[in-house]
Parts: structure tokens; C-alpha cells; sequence
């Protein structure tokens, strides 16, 4: 069984026509669902790059790990995995597998991919490093122009400097865009492994570092949809009454209300245009893997680490704020042997730890918070769980959060502020905070102590704030945890 891994960064799930935008142009990503399982509620474990990539090597959920924040905005967390931790590319090398990874590292600090295995150079940092060596000479080797950009988009920060880059015109042919770079670079190693005289299994990863703001793409992009028929998301018309003050800092962090409305709608557009880009270099890979003659032996998967706001909710980025736009992202795995289906279990980023080393004939123990969707791939009905965990923990500053999502309600538990709860059947663009409302005491009751119940199983010490300070029913342990009022002395 060889892997193909495709993984883009900051990536929602409503650019892409198989989860229902009508004017989308993903031809290639639609394909790939047509023919695979396209799951419908995947989530993110947390929507910050290098702890949900740190969760994806480990099958470990990210209070576990420990790497919880990205190093640009470090806030005193761990950068790098603790030496002998398991991650699945050093079981699937130890397997005698080759192991490859083009693309967007920012899993650690210190280490690199080649420290875990991973053949491939190593692009550090969060944005499209243009200045590496290797971009360098790709485009020396084909005589295409170097990286330069014009038509700047951003706002004014609240203390009058400017903001940070939203979006800007490359003046570069799409042959000279990183990402085209790195699908040209994906192709030259699977073509490798497929000669390999060993006759080799393999992973090979590409991680895209867009559609991630800035949003910087040729012309041709930039204006491939017209702003006038993007639609608006309706949480444009947040006010962020009765929410967490945070979100309203960090709409003005953001600097959403210094620029007009028309945009916000560009810049909708110049999203999509880049989630079109990518599309196109992941057909290049896909129809690459076809003429190799390896579709039949091959797993492909297509997700992202978490999604982007992209003016939802007054807000660009992601932060501390556990909307559907940044936690629910696009899910896509096709196995040889599959057939094509839409699944609705809750399953998470997460879950491809144990998936992999589930396909490749190995033990999914040491990826503990991971489970393997082999069962829902190959069209099975297990019993599963009915609901699912995100958590964040900061970025930019310390801020932690839990949020617990099932089929109709999500809680979210916001211990310097007021906690969430969000009806999203009736209520989908998460406008209206209900958990004050007191006809929904029953449901805030119960998902309160079903959240508490599933953090104490994980050993998520978050759990003990909620002991104190919510109804999380009967307790079987000293919640003080002094344990002086039962001592004796002889």
C-alpha cells in the first residue's frame, strides 16, 4: 500500500464545488471525492498550524503533545516533539517504506522532516518561503522570474500603523509560483520512488502553505471570480454581543472595520482563486500518479491543518474563537478497492495517524487519540462516537479553550468569559449565543458534563476548572486535590 498525502493550510471547506460552491473551479479535488469518501464533519483538533501538524505525526491530541502554539507567536510552549516521541513516518521507515515531504514543514523549531524520517528539502516558516535555495534554483533551472509582488491589500491597526498583508498580485507566470514549484517537486520524487529497484512502498506528503493569507497569486487568480458574485457569509453582521471580548479584539486586530465591505468580497474572491491554483498543481500530482500506473496501489488523502474566517464573523485568520468556519474543514480519502460514498461521523485531522498505520499493517496503539477510519472507508457501520473535542490553547497570547460539537449543539467552555452555545440547526452561522438562555439549561447541563466526562478520560486537566466552577454532576475524586481533610497521623 503506497500514500499519497495532499494537505493545504487554512483551508475552508466551502471552496470546493464537492462540498457545495456552486462557482467553484476544483475540478480536480471534486474528482477526487467523486471516486473517494468525502466526509462531511472533519474536524480540526485545533485551529493553529504547528500544534494540529504536530497532532497529524503523533496521533496525539495536542494537550498530550504539547506543542501548542506556532513558534512565530510563541507563548511559552513547547516548539519541538520530546525526543522519543512516536510519529508515524519513523514506523512507516522502520517498515522499510520511503518516506517523502514537499511543502510546509512547521511541525517544530529545532527539528526538521528529515529528523522523522522524510526524504525532501526543508521549507520552513508559514508563508511560501521564496528565498530558499531550492525555489532559487528551480527557477534559474527554467529561467523564470524571481518572486515580486504589487496591489497590496490591507487594513490600519487600531494603533494607527498598518496591518498585516491580506492579499497582493504576483507578477509571476503560474510555472513560477511556488506552488507550481512544489508540485513539480512532488512529481520528481514519486517518479523516483515508482523506479525504485527495491520496489519500496511509500508516503509521500505534499504540504501546500496556501490558500493561508496573504493571498498572493498571478493575475490570472487574482481576478479569476468576479467580487460582485461572491456571496457574503451571513456572520458578516456579527456584533459579538454576548460573545468573549476577545473575538471583538481581534476583529479590530484584524483590522475588518477600517476596510470597505467591497474588500471583504474581493478578497473572497482572490481566496478562491488561490484554492483554484492549488487545485490545478494537485491535478498535475494526481494525473502524474495515473500515468505511473499507481492508482490501484495507492491511498490518496486531501485535507488541511484548519480553516480560515476570510472576513466571517468581522475576523480574517484564526484565533480564539471555535467557529465552524476555522474547526470544520474538508476531509477527502480514497483507498483502492473503495467505492464512492459521503459519510456523516464526526472524525477529525487526527484520525489519519491511525489510518495510515492501520492501512500500512501496523499497530495504531502508540497514536492514542487517533482512530482508524478503515472501517467507514470501506463502507462499514461501526458504533461511533456521536460528538467531537477541538481545544485550543493560543496564539498571540495564552487563551485556552475547549469545545465539544455534536450533531446538533456546540458548547464551548471559555474560562476568562462567558461560554458558548450555538444551535446550528437553527443557528448554522453560530450568530447567537444561547447559553444563557434559560430554556437551554437541559442541553448546556448535559453537554457540560459529557465534555467534562470525555477531558477526564483523556486526562485533559482542563477538566479540573470545570469540577469547580460548572455542573458536571458527582465527582469520585478529591476535587481540591489537597487531600488533607480525610489525612491522619498515627
Amino acid at each position: 500500500m503506497n500514500f499519497l498525502f495532499l494537505m493545504t493550510d487554512q483551508h475552508r471547506v466551502d471552496t470546493l464545488g464537492a462540498y457545495g460552491n456552486t462557482l467553484a473551479r476544483t475540478p480536480h479535488l471534486d474528482r477526487l471525492a467523486a471516486s473517494g469518501t468525502r466526509f462531511d464533519r472533519w474536524y480540526t483538533p485545533t485551529a493553529i498550524c504547528t500544534p494540529a501538524r504536530a497532532s497529524l505525526l503523533t496521533g496525539q491530541a495536542p494537550f498530550r503533545h504539547k506543542v501548542l502554539a506556532n513558534h512565530e507567536r510563541n507563548v511559552g510552549y513547547l516548539e519541538d516533539l520530546p525526543d522519543g516521541t512516536f510519529t508515524f513516518p519513523v514506523a512507516l521507515r522502520d517498515r522499510g517504506y520511503n518516506v517523502g515531504l514537499i511543502g510546509k514543514w512547521h511541525a517544530g523549531t529545532v527539528k526538521t522532516p528529515a529528523d522523522y524520517g522524510f526524504d525532501g528539502p526543508h521549507l520552513p516558516g508559514w508563508h511560501n518561503p521564496v528565498d530558499h535555495e531550492d525555489y532559487l534554483a528551480y527557477l534559474k533551472e527554467h529561467d523564470l522570474p524571481p518572486y515580486e509582488i504589487h496591489d497590496r491589500v490591507r487594513g490600519t491597526l487600531p494603533n494607527g500603523g498598518p496591518g498585516n498583508l491580506l492579499a497582493a498580485r504576483l507578477k509571476q507566470p503560474v510555472e513560477a509560483t511556488f506552488e507550481y514549484y512544489m508540485a513539480t517537486r512532488t512529481i520528481s520524487l514519486l517518479e523516483k520512488y515508482a523506479a525504485s529497484p527495491e520496489k519500496k512502498p511509500f508516503f509521500l506528503a505534499t504540504h501546500f502553505f496556501g490558500p493561508h493569507l496573504p493571498y498572493i497569486v498571478p493575475d490570472e487568480y487574482f481576478d479569476m471570480f468576479d467580487p460582485a458574485d461572491v456571496e457574503l457569509p451571513k456572520s458578516i453582521a456579527e456584533t459579538f454581543e454576548g460573545k468573549p471580548p476577545v473575538q471583538a479584539n481581534y476583529s479590530a486586530h484584524w483590522t475588518f472595520d477600517t476596510m470597505p465591505i467591497e474588500v471583504t468580497r474581493k478578497l473572497i474572491a482572490v481566496y478562491w482563486g488561490y484554492v483554484t491554483l492549488i487545485d490545478e498543481q494537485i491535478g498535475r500530482i494526481l494525473e502524474a500518479m495515473s500515468s505511473l500506473g499507481l492508482d490501484d496501489q495507492t491511498s490518496v488523502f486531501f485535507t488541511c491543518d484548519h480553516g480560515e474566517f476570510t472576513g466571517s464573523h468581522r475576523l480574517h485568520d484564526k484565533g480564539p474563537a471555535m467557529y465552524e468556519d476555522i474547526y470544520r474543514t474538508p476531509g477527502i480519502v480514497r483507498i483502492p478497492g473503495g467505492h464512492p460514498q459521503e459519510r456523516q461521523e464526526f472524525v477529525s485531522l487526527l484520525d489519519c495517524t491511525a489510518t495510515i498505520l492501520d492501512l500500512a499493517g501496523l499497530s495504531t496503539d502508540e497514536a492514542v487519540d487517533s482512530r482508524s477510519l478503515l472501517p467507514l472507508l470501506r463502507g462499514e457501520t461501526p458504533e461511533w462516537q456521536p460528538d467531537i473535542l477541538g481545544e485550543f490553547h493560543g496564539h498571540h497570547f495564552p487563551y485556552p479553550q475547549r469545545m465539544l460539537r455534536e450533531d446538533r449543539y456546540k458548547l464551548v467552555v471559555n474560562p476568562d468569559s462567558t461560554n458558548e452555545l450555538y444551535d446550528l440547526v437553527n443557528d448554522p452561522d453560530e450568530l447567537l449565543n444561547i447559553y444563557r438562555h434559560p430554556e437551554m439549561e437541559p442541553v448546556r447541563s448535559r453537554m457540560m458534563r459529557r465534555l467534562y466526562t470525555l477531558l477526564k478520560e483523556r486526562d485533559d486537566r482542563f477538566y479540573h476548572w470545570m469540577t469547580s466552577m460548572y455542573d458536571i454532576g458527582e465527582v469520585d475524586h478529591d476535587p481540591t486535590q489537597s487531600g488533607l481533610d480525610e489525612a491522619s497521623y498515627q
